[in-house]
């Protein structure tokens, strides 16, 4: 495998005019019933990617291929599903192999359309769940509604680690930016390898010490940043040269999902509903963890009073660390993903709160692209809101676990925050523009 990944990639480095084509089939395979359990895609959409950020493609292009091939895949899966449906058991390879279909199915049958957007991020899944939906005749509008989402979310997971390698490696970045990268990189690492550790052992502690974790590393970073300023001067121009006039709008409208004042009013809906509905104890979950994350925040902004960065032609008078946006958005997708894991088994307990983080992650790295947080900034952000999420639900766990919500609450409470969210973004575009306009 070794040998043959090396020899694809040196061709590729020879012949780079063919290297969107590769990245487009590499992702359909990938996404594509059987041939994406037999080829291990993820590691050349890495590879593959690092060549990308070499200079060959830029980011965008290279997120806009991976989407397409990813679509096409599910398509041809659904397709495929949908023409043979239980037939599709006799071909070759599945009759020798039932159980990629037959846990596929399974998955398929527990959480429905919901598995399409969770499996995603399940290897042996992943390629296998379109096909079973095409083949228990899942309503085409509704596959492809589903399958637009997910993709996108699987483009952005899968390729944007490679392309930012590939790129980082090319640009002249500044002296020690490396051995800064590396510490900070393990020690994220070290959080989440330690709590996936934990939960997979089923340790009783797991959420405390998530807890610690995720604030010790907190602390390090506060007091260490003075000396990550090379990593933040090379990120920030990794990220500024793929400043785009048309893209600047819509991190305008990311951004604004994560304002004081939207979170504010989601954080307030999201508690009032479920005190309204009397879930006492969730409420008081919810409740801790976004009003300790948001007091927290501003305690330390004022402590370090870091300056922001000089990119905006009238930086903002608030001080930078940790980044206000990257906590609050951090905090409140958490919540909705703790509480949409509760009762559910571990690893879909983990999907949940891997898909809670693409929102916050995107709402986040929108204030690097637009210049207004160091990397450090939205770091130190996510930490502050994985920490008091982890406090939060350690607190209101000592005698027991939460229930799970209802169907019915969980009607009430999604449409309820995506609209206002959605009322927010769209109220504050105009000014907005305005504001961050170079």
């Amino acid at each position: 495998m070794g040998e043959w990944l090396a020899s694809l990639t040196t061709w590729l480095s020879a012949h780079p005019q063919w290297l969107g084509l590769a990245i487009f089939l590499v992702a359909c395979t990938e996404c594509l019933a059987v041939a994406g359990i037999l080829v291990p895609g993820t590691v050349l959409l890495f590879a593959i990617a690092v060549l990308a950020g070499s200079g060959a493609l830029t980011l965008w292009q290279t997120l806009l291929l991976a989407y397409s091939g990813g679509l096409l895949g599910d398509a041809l899966s659904y397709a495929l599903g949908r023409r043979f449906h239980q037939n599709i058991r006799r071909l070759p390879v599945l009759r020798h192999h039932p159980e990629w279909i037959g846990s596929a199915e399974l998955y398929f049958h527990r959480y429905g359309v919901i598995s399409l957007l969770l499996g995603r991020y399940i290897g042996p899944l992943r390629p296998m769940l379109p096909m079973v939906a095409g083949m228990l005749d899942m309503p085409l509008g509704r596959f492809i509604g589903v399958s637009l989402i997910a993709a996108a979310g699987w483009s952005v997971a899968y390729l944007l680690p490679g392309w930012a390698t590939g790129a980082a490696m090319r640009l002249p970045l500044p002296a020690g930016f490396w051995g800064e990268a590396a510490v900070v990189v393990g020690a994220l690492l070290l959080v989440l390898g330690l709590t996936l550790h934990s939960s997979l052992r089923g340790w009783r502690l797991t959420t405390p010490l998530t807890a610690g974790l995720s604030l010790l590393t907190l602390l390090a970073l506060l007091l260490g940043w003075p000396r990550l300023q090379q990593l933040d001067q090379g990120l920030m121009t990794l990220i500024q040269e793929q400043r785009h006039s048309h893209l600047d709008s819509a991190m305008v409208l990311i951004t604004r999902l994560g304002d004081f004042n939207t979170q504010l009013a989601a954080g307030t809906l999201l508690t009032g509903l479920l005190l309204l509905t009397r879930q006492w104890r969730t409420g008081l979950f919810a409740g801790g963890a976004l009003l300790g994350t948001a007091l927290a925040n501003g305690t330390l902004k004022l402590l370090f009073a870091r300056s922001r960065p000089e990119v905006l032609i009238e930086p903002l008078n608030s001080f930078s660390l940790p980044s206000g946006h990257s906590s609050a958005a951090f905090a409140f997708f958490l919540v909705l993903g703790i509480l949409a894991g509760r009762g559910q088994p571990l690893r879909l307990r983990l999907t949940w709160l891997l898909l809670a983080c693409l929102p916050a992650l995107a709402i986040a790295l929108s204030r690097v692209y637009l210049g207004v947080h160091w990397p450090t900034d939205i770091i130190a952000g996510a930490l502050l809101a994985g920490g008091l999420c982890a406090s939060s639900l350690s607190l209101t766990q000592r005698r027991s676990p939460l229930a799970p919500l209802t169907p019915r609450i969980w009607w009430l409470l999604l449409p309820a925050c995506l609209a206002l969210l959605g009322v927010f973004a769209l109220w504050a575009l105009p000014e907005a523009l305005l504001r961050y306009a170079y």
